[in-house]
Protein backbone atom coordinates (compact mmCIF):
# COMPACT_ATOMS: atom_id res chain seq x y z
CA UNK A 1 0.00 0.00 0.00
CA UNK A 2 1.18 3.56 -0.74
CA UNK A 3 0.94 6.17 1.82
CA UNK A 4 1.14 9.92 1.63
CA UNK A 5 3.72 10.23 3.71
CA UNK A 6 6.55 8.41 3.65
CA UNK A 7 9.22 8.37 6.36
CA UNK A 8 12.63 10.20 6.16
CA UNK A 9 15.14 7.91 8.29
CA UNK A 10 15.04 5.11 5.90
CA UNK A 11 18.24 2.97 8.24
CA UNK A 12 18.62 2.46 11.63
CA UNK A 13 20.88 5.10 13.60
CA UNK A 14 22.10 3.08 16.00
CA UNK A 15 23.80 -0.15 14.66
CA UNK A 16 23.23 -3.23 16.28
CA UNK A 17 21.96 -1.33 19.43
CA UNK A 18 22.69 -3.04 22.67
CA UNK A 19 21.91 -0.71 25.55
CA UNK A 20 17.84 -0.09 24.34
CA UNK A 21 15.13 1.38 26.54
CA UNK A 22 12.08 1.23 25.53
CA UNK A 23 9.07 3.46 27.33
CA UNK A 24 5.30 2.83 26.97
CA UNK A 25 2.19 1.81 28.26
CA UNK A 26 0.31 -1.93 28.74
CA UNK A 27 0.62 -2.26 24.61
CA UNK A 28 4.71 -2.77 25.41
CA UNK A 29 4.22 -4.80 28.69
CA UNK A 30 1.27 -7.35 27.66
CA UNK A 31 2.87 -10.52 25.75
CA UNK A 32 5.31 -11.59 28.29
CA UNK A 33 6.55 -7.92 27.30
CA UNK A 34 7.87 -6.73 23.74
CA UNK A 35 11.55 -6.28 25.42
CA UNK A 36 11.68 -10.05 26.65
CA UNK A 37 10.58 -11.36 23.08
CA UNK A 38 12.80 -8.42 21.07
CA UNK A 39 15.60 -9.57 23.37
CA UNK A 40 15.27 -13.29 22.70
CA UNK A 41 14.70 -13.24 18.92
CA UNK A 42 17.58 -10.94 19.03
CA UNK A 43 19.98 -13.78 20.62
CA UNK A 44 18.31 -16.52 18.83
CA UNK A 45 19.85 -14.78 15.39
CA UNK A 46 22.76 -13.72 17.19
CA UNK A 47 23.46 -15.49 20.07
CA UNK A 48 26.69 -13.74 20.64
CA UNK A 49 25.21 -10.56 21.54
CA UNK A 50 23.50 -12.24 24.64
CA UNK A 51 26.20 -10.94 27.08
CA UNK A 52 26.01 -7.34 25.65
CA UNK A 53 22.58 -6.71 25.71
CA UNK A 54 21.13 -4.24 28.30
CA UNK A 55 17.44 -3.56 27.80
CA UNK A 56 15.24 -2.24 29.36
CA UNK A 57 11.07 -1.56 29.87
CA UNK A 58 9.37 1.36 31.83
CA UNK A 59 5.47 0.91 31.37
CA UNK A 60 2.63 2.36 33.24
CA UNK A 61 -1.29 1.12 32.47
CA UNK A 62 -2.88 3.78 30.23
CA UNK A 63 -0.13 6.04 30.27
CA UNK A 64 0.37 8.63 27.85
CA UNK A 65 4.21 9.49 27.33
CA UNK A 66 4.19 13.02 29.64
CA UNK A 67 3.35 10.44 32.69
CA UNK A 68 7.25 9.22 32.58
CA UNK A 69 9.97 10.86 33.90
CA UNK A 70 12.30 10.40 31.49
CA UNK A 71 15.25 12.45 32.86
CA UNK A 72 15.34 9.66 35.83
CA UNK A 73 14.86 6.86 33.40
CA UNK A 74 17.92 7.84 30.86
CA UNK A 75 20.17 9.21 33.56
CA UNK A 76 23.12 6.70 33.32
CA UNK A 77 22.89 4.09 36.16
CA UNK A 78 19.45 5.13 37.15
CA UNK A 79 17.90 1.67 36.29
CA UNK A 80 20.44 -0.50 36.23
CA UNK A 81 22.64 0.36 33.38
CA UNK A 82 25.35 2.59 33.60
CA UNK A 83 26.38 3.87 30.33
CA UNK A 84 23.75 6.28 28.39
CA UNK A 85 20.81 4.34 26.71
CA UNK A 86 22.31 4.43 23.14
CA UNK A 87 18.74 4.44 21.81
CA UNK A 88 15.27 4.82 23.49
CA UNK A 89 11.85 4.00 21.70
CA UNK A 90 8.58 6.01 22.82
CA UNK A 91 5.19 4.81 23.00
CA UNK A 92 2.57 7.14 23.74
CA UNK A 93 -0.74 7.04 24.26
CA UNK A 94 -3.02 4.13 22.03
CA UNK A 95 -5.43 7.10 20.60
CA UNK A 96 -2.62 10.04 20.18
CA UNK A 97 -3.49 9.75 16.05
CA UNK A 98 -6.90 10.06 16.29
CA UNK A 99 -7.18 12.59 19.51
CA UNK A 100 -6.26 16.00 19.08
CA UNK A 101 -5.47 16.05 22.69
CA UNK A 102 -3.63 13.30 22.97
CA UNK A 103 -2.05 14.12 20.11
CA UNK A 104 -0.77 17.32 21.07
CA UNK A 105 0.17 15.60 24.48
CA UNK A 106 2.42 12.96 23.05
CA UNK A 107 3.75 16.06 20.08
CA UNK A 108 4.97 17.82 23.04
CA UNK A 109 6.68 15.00 24.90
CA UNK A 110 8.28 13.36 22.21
CA UNK A 111 9.83 16.39 21.48
CA UNK A 112 11.24 17.10 24.55
CA UNK A 113 12.45 13.52 25.11
CA UNK A 114 14.11 12.91 21.85
CA UNK A 115 15.78 16.68 23.31
CA UNK A 116 17.18 15.35 26.83
CA UNK A 117 18.33 12.00 25.44
CA UNK A 118 20.34 13.41 21.95
CA UNK A 119 22.14 15.71 25.08
CA UNK A 120 23.22 12.09 26.39
CA UNK A 121 24.70 10.82 23.47
CA UNK A 122 21.34 8.45 22.36
CA UNK A 123 18.67 8.58 19.83
CA UNK A 124 14.93 7.77 19.97
CA UNK A 125 12.85 5.89 17.54
CA UNK A 126 9.02 6.43 17.57
CA UNK A 127 6.50 3.14 17.89
CA UNK A 128 3.78 3.00 15.44
CA UNK A 129 1.39 1.02 17.40
CA UNK A 130 -1.60 -0.83 16.13
CA UNK A 131 -4.94 0.81 15.85
CA UNK A 132 -8.22 -0.59 17.75
CA UNK A 133 -10.67 -3.21 16.18
CA UNK A 134 -13.96 -4.13 17.20
CA UNK A 135 -15.27 -4.32 19.89
CA UNK A 136 -13.78 -1.12 20.84
CA UNK A 137 -15.73 1.97 20.31
CA UNK A 138 -13.20 4.09 17.95
CA UNK A 139 -12.51 0.97 15.82
CA UNK A 140 -12.32 2.40 12.45
CA UNK A 141 -10.37 1.59 8.89
CA UNK A 142 -9.03 5.28 8.42
CA UNK A 143 -7.51 4.81 11.91
CA UNK A 144 -4.42 2.67 10.19
CA UNK A 145 -3.56 5.84 7.58
CA UNK A 146 -4.16 8.39 10.44
CA UNK A 147 -1.54 6.18 12.66
CA UNK A 148 1.02 6.15 9.83
CA UNK A 149 0.59 9.85 8.57
CA UNK A 150 0.79 10.97 12.08
CA UNK A 151 3.80 9.37 13.32
CA UNK A 152 5.56 9.56 10.25
CA UNK A 153 5.41 13.40 10.65
CA UNK A 154 6.39 13.15 13.43
CA UNK A 155 9.64 11.30 12.96
CA UNK A 156 10.56 13.31 10.07
CA UNK A 157 10.16 16.45 12.18
CA UNK A 158 12.57 14.48 14.98
CA UNK A 159 14.35 12.88 12.45
CA UNK A 160 13.72 10.03 14.06
CA UNK A 161 13.30 6.23 13.74
CA UNK A 162 9.49 5.55 12.71
CA UNK A 163 8.90 1.57 13.49
CA UNK A 164 5.75 0.93 11.51
CA UNK A 165 4.12 -1.97 13.95
CA UNK A 166 0.76 -0.64 13.43
CA UNK A 167 0.92 -1.14 9.61
CA UNK A 168 2.43 -4.83 10.35
CA UNK A 169 -0.74 -5.76 12.06
CA UNK A 170 -3.15 -4.01 8.90
CA UNK A 171 -1.17 -6.02 6.63
CA UNK A 172 -0.92 -9.60 8.71
CA UNK A 173 -5.29 -9.05 9.43
CA UNK A 174 -5.34 -8.35 5.24
CA UNK A 175 -3.78 -11.67 4.32
CA UNK A 176 -5.49 -13.59 7.31
CA UNK A 177 -8.70 -11.54 8.72
CA UNK A 178 -8.69 -15.27 11.00
CA UNK A 179 -6.19 -14.09 12.84
CA UNK A 180 -6.22 -12.75 16.56
CA UNK A 181 -3.72 -10.38 17.10
CA UNK A 182 -5.72 -7.98 19.75
CA UNK A 183 -7.38 -9.50 22.63
CA UNK A 184 -10.94 -10.47 21.63
CA UNK A 185 -12.45 -8.63 24.70
CA UNK A 186 -11.51 -5.12 24.01
CA UNK A 187 -9.57 -4.62 20.17
CA UNK A 188 -7.20 -2.60 22.31
CA UNK A 189 -4.44 -4.75 23.57
CA UNK A 190 -2.17 -6.92 21.81
CA UNK A 191 -2.34 -11.11 21.88
CA UNK A 192 0.79 -12.93 22.12
CA UNK A 193 0.62 -13.38 18.44
CA UNK A 194 0.06 -9.46 17.96
CA UNK A 195 3.17 -8.99 20.51
CA UNK A 196 5.27 -11.68 18.79
CA UNK A 197 4.58 -9.77 15.17
CA UNK A 198 5.49 -6.32 17.17
CA UNK A 199 8.40 -7.56 18.47
CA UNK A 200 9.59 -9.34 14.57
CA UNK A 201 8.62 -5.31 13.39
CA UNK A 202 11.05 -3.86 15.88
CA UNK A 203 13.55 -6.25 15.19
CA UNK A 204 13.74 -5.74 11.58
CA UNK A 205 13.80 -2.15 11.71
CA UNK A 206 16.37 -1.73 14.35
CA UNK A 207 18.51 -4.36 13.23
CA UNK A 208 18.38 -4.31 9.69
CA UNK A 209 18.13 -8.19 9.74
CA UNK A 210 15.24 -10.56 8.17
CA UNK A 211 13.36 -12.68 10.96
CA UNK A 212 12.23 -14.79 8.81
CA UNK A 213 13.37 -18.23 9.79
CA UNK A 214 13.91 -16.89 13.61
CA UNK A 215 13.93 -20.14 15.75
CA UNK A 216 12.36 -18.09 18.77
CA UNK A 217 9.05 -19.85 19.42
CA UNK A 218 7.73 -17.05 22.58
CA UNK A 219 8.04 -19.62 25.06
CA UNK A 220 6.75 -22.15 22.72
CA UNK A 221 3.22 -20.10 22.63
CA UNK A 222 3.36 -19.43 19.12
CA UNK A 223 3.26 -21.94 16.72
CA UNK A 224 5.60 -23.08 13.57
CA UNK A 225 3.38 -21.83 10.48
CA UNK A 226 2.01 -18.39 12.80
CA UNK A 227 5.86 -18.01 13.68
CA UNK A 228 6.80 -18.03 9.88
CA UNK A 229 3.79 -15.88 8.62
CA UNK A 230 4.14 -13.11 11.39
CA UNK A 231 7.86 -12.83 10.58
CA UNK A 232 6.76 -12.23 6.79
CA UNK A 233 4.63 -9.65 7.39
CA UNK A 234 7.00 -7.85 9.69
CA UNK A 235 9.72 -8.11 7.06
CA UNK A 236 7.51 -7.12 4.16
CA UNK A 237 6.39 -4.14 6.18
CA UNK A 238 9.66 -2.77 7.11
CA UNK A 239 10.85 -3.46 3.84
CA UNK A 240 7.71 -1.25 2.05
CA UNK A 241 7.83 1.04 4.73
CA UNK A 242 11.43 2.14 4.05
CA UNK A 243 11.73 1.66 0.36
CA UNK A 244 14.83 -1.43 0.77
Amino acid sequence: MAWALEPVVKSPQVDTPKRLLLIGNSYLYYGDSLHNLLRNMVIADQPGLAKALQYKSATIGGSSLDHHNIDWLTKPGQIGVKEPFELVILQGHSGAAIDAKQGETHIKAAKAAAALIAERGGKVALYMPHSYVAPHKQAAPENVQKNNDYYVKLGNELNALVIPVGLAFAEAYKRDPGLQLHKAYDGSHPSKAGTYLAAATVYAALYHRSPVGNTFDAFGEVDPKTRLFLQQVAWDTVKQFYGR
